[in-house]
């Protein structure tokens, strides 16, 4: 997954303003305990850190 695609799917999913919040201050504690940003910086796929905000957040998994 393209990063610019992860990006649309938080903004569509959680709203812009909230997503990008979620991205640096929501903890993933399947990612390790890093932020979704954390984990991408450290190169983790955007898909993986998706479906852990997913998971979190209790998205339908047809829209994971």
């Amino acid at each position: 997954m393209r990063l610019t695609e992860f990006h649309e799917l938080v903004d569509g999913q959680f709203g812009r303003a909230r997503g990008r919040s979620l991205l640096v201050d929501h903890v993933l504690t399947q990612l390790g305990g890093r932020t979704a940003t954390q984990a991408i910086e450290d190169g983790l796929d955007p898909r993986d850190v998706w479906r852990a905000l997913c998971a979190d957040f209790d998205v339908p998994r047809d829209q994971w």
